[in-house]
């Protein structure tokens, strides 16, 4: 018989459930209006706005309605079985239950009995697999079902099925140290522990962004010099012009995984690369030698996907202004300072009993399930403040190196890309206010497209 996990309200865990649990429903009941007040607009918008008749032929905008009102709906409902898995995993003592789980198996794996740091790596990881084996469904079905339908899955079974064993080796393999360590700095770090984990983490942070593009991500995806040709000198020209110190130019096959499309760059100090998805690139991209259902011409006219040499270089500009503008520095320093607030307050309630007994461990204090409570429930209105305040950053950051690009000569250009990869990608254009001012860190294709040709914002 399944016991309820839930503590006295008069006390102090009883309120500190209460408002754990109040607030997570809190958080979803705004999520989920916002949520309909967007699928209002997909409902409602069946023909595309007058401003869009230059921008988006109706064919793409139907489309791309169609494709938004699955992502909608499959949301609504995975939305709800996420909210309804993590009340019962409070509720019914789920994280006490799978802590005691994970003391057994560190013994049975000939670990000492009541050895925190095996307990806690041994809980991480079977953590990650409920995880991993709870959202499966939903990401076959997203993958398979939706994406598929819409013509953006190029994974088969196989693949998909590799990749995901591939993804969930490699993250064990990088948190079981990491764990371990952070449960080793909080036990033996004195009263200022708080400061070695922050300095610990922020190390980590640093050396996994080091590793991560030239060690990690190409155990998932392919990754070659772009080829010399008018893209690559044209590039080098551009880099040289802002003073980007480039030092290698990639081109990673995205094509294998989805229709989607990307660019970005990485690297510290003089040591700059970039990285463009096939999916980008029109005249390189297998998507336009396949052939798909999804692409063929509708008119008996060749419609590629992908963007024009002169759109690449566009895109990079607007990219390479988040770099001349310092938006990645300034975003490094912003996760630092947060860090460090979630850590000292984290200090401060590291032995604070009633916090664990709020989540049933009445008679241990684990270390590592201290800092996933603060730092996932304690600090759940603040992050949600914090999540709303980055994406106005966001937003703005986008805005500046958008005019960093046409600057750069690029507006024009810059417009023709963006109109292709929402097409791409089918974008729908329209969106509620509220709920668009709270999700997109990017702003939406016409906001966009309004500052270029310099028009005022509309109301």
């Amino acid at each position: 018989m399944i016991s309820l996990a839930i503590p006295d309200f008069a006390t102090w865990e009883g309120k500190i459930f209460v408002g754990v649990l109040g607030f997570s429903w809190a958080t979803y009941m705004w999520e989920e209006y916002l949520a309909y007040r967007q699928r209002r607009v997909y409902r409602e918008k069946k023909e595309p706005p007058v401003e869009l008749k230059d921008i988006m032929e109706k064919d793409s905008y139907d489309k791309a309605r169609a494709y938004s009102i699955d992502k909608s709906n499959f949301s609504l409902i995975s939305g709800a079985f996420d909210q309804i898995i993590g009340t019962g995993v409070m509720v019914f003592g789920g994280y006490p239950a799978l802590w005691a789980a994970s003391g057994k198996v560190a013994e049975w794996l000939g670990m000492s009995a009541g050895a925190e740091i095996p307990q806690t790596v041994v809980f991480v990881g079977l953590r990650s697999l409920l995880s991993t084996l709870i959202n499966l469904p939903w990401s076959v079905y997203f993958t398979f079902k939706v994406e598929q339908k819409h013509g953006f899955n190029k994974q088969t079974p196989g693949f998909f099925i590799k990749d995901n064993i591939k993804k969930f080796i490699v993250s064990q393999a990088i948190s079981a140290p990491v764990v371990s360590s952070l449960v080793y700095i909080i036990k033996a770090g004195g009263d200022y522990f708080f400061l070695y984990l922050w300095g610990f983490t922020t190390a980590v942070m640093m050396f996994l962004m080091t590793i991560y593009p030239s060690c990690i991500a190409p155990l998932f995806d392919k990754y070659t010099p772009l080829p010399e040709g008018d893209l690559r000198t044209k590039i080098e020209e551009l880099a040289k012009q802002i003073d980007f110190p480039l030092t290698k130019l990639y081109v990673v096959e995205g094509s294998k995984r989805s229709a989607h499309s990307n660019a970005y760059f990485y690297g510290f100090f003089k040591n700059k690369r970039i990285v463009l998805y096939d999916t980008l690139l029109e005249d390189y991209t297998p998507l336009n030698e396949e052939g798909t259902e999804a692409e063929k011409p509708t008119e008996g006219k060749e419609k590629k996907t992908g963007c024009s040499t002169d759109e690449v270089l566009a895109v990079l500009g607007h990219e390479l202004g988040h770099w001349k503008l310092n938006h990645v520095l300034k975003g490094i320093v912003i996760f630092q300072v947060n860090l460090f607030l979630v850590f000292t307050v984290f200090g401060s309630l590291y032995k604070y009993s009633p916090l664990y007994r709020a989540f049933g461990f009445n008679h241990s204090q684990p270390a590592f399930i201290g800092l996933l409570i603060v730092m996932q429930y304690v600090f759940a209105p603040y992050n949600e403040i914090l999540q709303f305040l980055l994406t106005m950053f966001s937003r703005y950051n986008e805005f500046q190196a958008d005019s960093f690009a046409k600057a750069l000569g690029f507006s024009e250009k810059l417009k023709m890309a963006l109109i292709k990869l929402n097409e791409d990608n089918l974008g729908f254009p329209v969106y509620d206010p509220l709920y668009s001012a709270w999700h997109h860190s990017h702003p939406p294709i016409l906001e966009r497209i309004r500052a270029l040709e310099g028009k005022p914002k509309e109301d």
